[in-house]
């Protein structure tokens, strides 16, 4: 992420809705989209540091599901290919474009998932990938990231989005569901049991190991969602003001390592040097 944390009046770096504040069809409510705000304020705030440090440039979201970031990306101007299994959500994606005015040779839209990355995407071809809550999900991680770095440009920078293995563990014990817990904190993969819907959770040291093997050198690294998840969300839904003080509180402890360590999610910017 970038390399200092947000500023207290963290907002998004493009306007739309963030990630998770849209419904199938693309809108949502005032309160959904203060949620959304507290959620990705941080992450927007890198996006805005990579964006802005040159002009028009070409954005992979892989997993990208509606276009909760590649819209407002394309708004600013760059050409985004989102790649994503659903054809539901590349279908809302759409919509969503459209009512925003996206230009059509501003945004693709193409069906697919992280292991087949290269049938999709010319290597060497992107400056940006997006790579938010895809890892978690992937048959082989290392492979995944092999392939990113396959289609970035030498310079190009890949965000990547994972979740977090300690903040499950924290989350079950929190809920009252502490053999969970326990299993979580037990499991090489950081899962809670058969009814876990993903795949694998990361720690900071696993993640920054799998971009290096992959060729990539991290820049930065950032908690996201400290404090989001545990709050209750009446309480931002109740108080506008709330979400943007939220937001600034994330913000300010993004980049400590004793709050990210139980972020439920961790973000690294992660570069490929040209050799």
């Amino acid at each position: 992420m970038a390399d200092s944390a947000a500023s207290a009046t963290a907002t998004p770096a493009a306007p739309g809705p963030a990630e998770g504040a849209a419904g199938p069809g693309g809108s949502a409510g005032p309160a959904a989209a203060r949620r959304a705000q507290a959620r990705t304020a941080v992450l927007w705030q890198a996006l805005r540091t990579v964006l802005d440090a040159s002009g028009a440039r070409d954005v992979l979201d892989v997993g990208g599901g509606t276009g909760g970031f590649a819209v407002p990306i394309a708004e600013l101007g760059h050409r985004v290919t989102v790649v994503d299994p659903s054809p539901d959500a590349l279908a809302a994606l759409e919509r969503r474009a459209r009512e925003a005015g996206v230009p059509k040779d501003a945004l693709r839209a193409v069906q697919g998932d992280l292991a087949g990355l290269l049938e999709y995407v010319e290597p060497g071809s992107v400056d940006l990938v997006l790579c938010h809550g895809v890892l978690e999900m992937a048959e082989d991680p290392a492979a995944g990231l092999a392939a990113v770095a396959d289609v970035l440009r030498p310079g190009g920078v890949v965000s990547l989005l994972a979740a977090n293995r300690t903040a499950a563990v924290v989350a079950r014990a929190l809920g009252g569901h502490f053999a969970e817990a326990r299993r979580a904190l037990a499991d090489p993969s950081g899962r809670f049991g058969a009814q876990d819907p993903l795949a694998a959770r990361f720690d900071e040291e696993q993640l920054g190991r799998l971009l290096r093997e992959a060729g990539l050198t991290v820049q930065s690294v950032h908690g996201v969602r400290v404090f989001t998840d545990l709050v209750p969300g009446a309480l931002i839904d109740t108080d506008p003001q709330a979400a943007s003080d939220l937001a600034a509180l994330e913000a300010a402890v993004a980049d400590r390592p004793e709050f990210r360590a139980v972020a439920g999610r961790l973000h690294l910017l992660a570069r490929k040097i040209a050799s």
